[in-house]
């Protein structure tokens, strides 16, 4: 039972990553030209890098505070089937949204790259 349930755990991460990866390109694709005129009028990459990782932790942000709130809501009624854990552990619900902070963070880490790598030029003249 054990592995079953880490097993779901790590295709719950996987989908989080590829959700969130999804979600930034498409908007990364979506403001090309917007970056691409930020970097023609003297924007650094590493300012287009920053711009896109904190429109990633924002999302972040936004899903750890909610689904956070849900996890402890949602560990009272689980509370019989857990077996060595209380059911508001904090350790447990830290590491859990540390680890998908992280996973977060490097989901949003390739769309962000791809935006501060693009060639403003390209990216003025596809519109």
């Amino acid at each position: 039972m054990a592995t079953l349930a880490g097993f779901f755990g790590l295709l719950a991460v996987i989908l989080a990553m590829v959700g969130l990866y999804g979600v930034l390109s498409y908007t990364v694709a979506q403001r090309r030209n917007e970056i691409g005129i930020r970097l023609a009028l003297g924007a650094g990459r590493s300012r287009i890098f920053k711009l896109i990782m904190g429109e990633a932790g924002v999302l972040l942000l936004i899903g750890l505070g909610i689904g956070g709130v849900l996890a402890v809501l949602a560990a009272r009624s689980a509370g019989s089937m857990l077996y060595g854990l209380e059911p508001g552990d904090p350790l447990t619900i830290g590491l859990a949204i540390v680890l998908l902070g992280a996973v977060g963070l490097l989901a949003g880490y390739l769309p962000a790259r791809r935006a501060a790598g693009q060639d403003p030029m390209s990216a003025l003249r596809e519109e």
